[in-house]
């Protein structure tokens, strides 16, 4: 029977209508009467009458927490946003009142979502949507959601074409996000009707920051351009040289990204290529003091022995002992074993003999004493 009831329900006649009004005026009154007689100034402090307000039927914002509507505030919400009770063009302005009533009091969410519901309600009368949208973008707008207040904006246009508060706040929007070409769009059709200096100045600078990224965007298509270019002559060279990688199982599987360095700090030193000579960092290791040394661009066509001349003599090697004429320089081959190299060799000649592989991107070389209990200590580590 309940199931009928509701399935059957008509709207209110204007008699039933008027019958409620009544009730609600005599609860009201009742109401009233029964409160205790108080003098003004016992009545809401100064602090808290924002408080008190909205506890009123008539101005609260939302139903008490937890609590049972009364029925006086039950009619009133009723009378107000039941569907049944209005057509969709009154349901639509009362949401806007709402909104409207949070916006000016700086309630930018809570305006949102009033003007929501009236969106919600779909109504066919344009004027209402366009003055919904146009007033949702206006509280995206004061959030910074630029984005949003463009789209909404723009949906306002769609119902009233002529609405230029809408068309200013999407040109204003649009240049927020960094979309020119609509900026430009929505200030033209502007200036079609006025002469605004504001519209004026603000279509000028959106054509100027248009030219700005612009450019911007050129040149970093230049850049990536030229350092895909540098990335295949690297890559290339790496190939046409036959210098082995660990981590590649053929040409097809190098990129650079499988050359940079490992070592903190040293991602910058990846391998480049500069005249056609590929330029690495190298690693040097000096396992008698735990010491290491890493150069930066290493020109493959310069004998190793010039970068160690550099670095002696070393300020840890106190006894002198390291020293061209008296060290040996070693390799770890991919068999697992030392190989002892010719460090008046380039050092592209070195990265190309038979049991060498380079790991990480950075050629690593061991620096030993020549004839010394260190480096017998070094070699027996491998047997």
């Amino acid at each position: 029977m309940a199931d009928q009831d509701t399935a059957t329900k008509k709207p209110m006649t204007e008699e039933e209508r008027v019958a409620l009004c009544q009730k609600l005026d005599r609860e009201l009154d009742e109401f009233i009467d029964s409160l205790e007689k108080k003098r003004y100034t016992e009545g809401w402090p100064e602090d808290r009458w924002e408080e008190e307000m909205d506890k009123h039927p008539f101005f609260m914002k939302t139903a008490p927490s937890g609590d049972e509507l009364s029925p006086l505030a039950e009619g009133l919400a009723k009378l107000k946003y039941d569907p049944d009770e209005n057509t969709p063009l009154e349901l639509a302005t009362n949401y806007k009142e709402d909104g409207n009533f949070n916006f000016k009091h700086k309630n930018y969410r809570l305006a949102i979502l009033g003007y929501t519901e009236g969106i919600k309600v779909k109504s066919d009368d344009a004027e209402i949507n366009a003055s919904l949208y146009n007033n949702r973008a206006a509280s995206h707008w004061h959030l910074k959601n630029y984005r949003s207040a463009l789209f909404d904006s723009e949906k306002a246009l769609t119902y009233n074409s002529n609405h230029d508060k809408a068309r200013l706040r999407a040109a204003k929007s649009a240049m927020e996000i960094a979309m020119y070409d609509k900026c430009i769009e929505h200030c033209e059709k502007l200036l079609e009707k006025t002469s605004d200096k504001d519209v004026l100045n603000l279509l000028n600078t959106a054509k100027k920051r248009k030219m700005l990224k612009e450019r911007d965007e050129r040149k970093k298509e230049r850049t990536i351009k030229k350092n895909k270019e540098q990335k295949d002559a690297i890559v290339k060279a790496i190939i046409e040289r036959g210098i082995k990688l660990s981590n590649c199982e053929d040409e097809d599987d190098i990129d650079l990204s499988k050359l940079e360095p490992t070592l903190p700090g040293a991602h910058d030193a990846i391998v480049h290529i500069e005249d056609g000579i590929l330029k690495w960092p190298v690693l040097l290791l000096y396992p008698e003091y735990q010491m290491t040394d890493f150069i930066k661009g290493c020109p493959e066509n310069v004998p190793l022995a010039n970068q160690l001349e550099q670095l002696f003599p070393a300020p840890w090697d106190e006894d002198n002992k390291y020293k061209l004429s008296k060290i040996n320089v070693y390799y770890e081959g991919y068999d697992k074993m030392p190989h002892v190299v010719d460090a008046a060799k380039n050092l592209g000649d070195l990265l190309v003999l038979k049991y060498y592989q380079l790991k990480a991107g950075t050629p690593a070389f061991f620096v030993l004493p020549r004839g010394s209990v260190v480096e017998r200590r070094f070699l027996e580590s491998y047997i």
